[in-house]
């Protein structure tokens, strides 16, 4: 084993100072280290949500019936709380883990050689939505499950999925001004996918707050709606989004497109088809907990691609390197100690 490099009196202070500037100082990643942190930021973001509905769907949402602490007199659950306790506070450590990679995600961007300005902020952008989750998660629990704070809690969780997706995709580009690889009409198509995507998520929340996985066996309150008649909304809206999906695949043949957006295209197109399926066998089941974990993990999965598609129409070149000034140290300073 190599000795230990002596830490100086000044090195203490520059860590104290900027612990980012020093490691990345110190250390440069190799670019599949840095694609690897952006990609298991992207995982962690969804394994939160599909515990996070493994704890609604065992009626464990009130496992810890308090926040910060799993009770008043504990911070970790008891034996007495049984099964449902340690659901739910396993879910509120795997907060921790996802802090752990989206740390990684941010460590890796920062210290990749040359600085790229772009990926610390997508990093950084990940971070502070992982911090308005985890509060709001815990307002959740203070308000007894309240499903429109329930619903708000996944749409912020998928907009962590979103910047997390773009985050990994950058990695693997330039920094250049970004190249469309088709028309304008094309990307307007694509734009009118995304908001269809966007809708069909947040009416999906509205159908689990009106449906009958409150989250927790006592009494907890629902959205005063027809949950059927939603399902029935929520499923015209996915049909749209196929239909959308469709017609892009058939506009790019149509117009030659490269390889990249036909390919996710046709990859996305798949997937809500999986998703469609699960779906209406969920609905005609009476809505069994394997079958809408298996859709939460669906949805994650569509929008990943929708934003993929979305990202696969333009292209980015090597650009001019970014060189971190003092603006950009100060940040990181306010940030890391913050």
């Amino acid at each position: 084993m190599g000795s230990v490099p002596n830490v100086t009196r000044a090195d203490a202070q520059a860590i104290l100072r900027n612990p980012l500037a020093f490691i990345a100082a110190r250390w440069t990643p190799d670019p599949r280290t840095v694609r690897r942190a952006a990609l298991a930021a992207l995982v962690m973001a969804v394994v939160i949500v599909v515990t996070g509905g493994a704890v609604r769907l065992t009626g464990s949402g009130l496992g810890c019936p308090t926040w910060p602490k799993c009770t008043d007199d504990s911070l970790v659950s008891t034996r007495e709380m049984g099964l449902h306790g340690v659901i739910e506070f396993g879910n509120r450590l795997l907060t921790y883990v996802l802090c752990a990679a989206v740390g990684w995600a941010i460590i890796a961007a920062r210290s990749q050689k040359p600085y790229r300005r772009s990926l610390t902020r997508l990093g950084w952008a990940q971070f502070w939505i992982v911090m308005g989750n985890a509060v709001l998660g815990g307002i959740v629990v203070l308000v007894g499950l309240n499903p429109y704070t329930v619903a708000a809690h996944f749409l912020l969780s998928s907009a962590l999925i979103a910047v997390a997706t773009v985050m990994w995709q950058r990695v693997r580009e330039g920094d250049g001004e970004p190249r469309p690889l088709v028309g304008a009409a094309v990307r307007q198509l694509v734009w009118f996918l995304v908001v269809a995507s966007v809708l069909v998520i947040a009416v999906g929340t509205v159908v689990t707050g009106s449906g009958p996985h409150a989250g927790d066996s006592s009494e907890v309150a629902r959205m005063p709606l027809d949950s059927a008649m939603v399902s029935k909304v929520h499923a015209v809206l996915a049909w749209i989004v196929a239909t959308l999906t469709f017609a892009l695949w058939f506009v790019l043949k149509a117009v030659d497109a490269p390889q990249r957006p036909l390919h996710r295209t046709r990859e996305l197109f798949l997937i809500i088809l999986a998703q469609g399926v699960i779906g209406y066998v969920q609905y005609f089941t009476d809505l069994p907990e394997v079958l809408v974990g298996a859709h939460m993990l669906g949805s994650c999965v569509m929008w990943i691609w929708v934003v993929r598609v979305l990202l696969s129409l333009r292209e980015r070149p090597e650009g001019v390197a970014d060189l971190p000034g003092p603006a950009d140290a100060a940040t990181e300073t306010k940030l890391t100690t913050a």
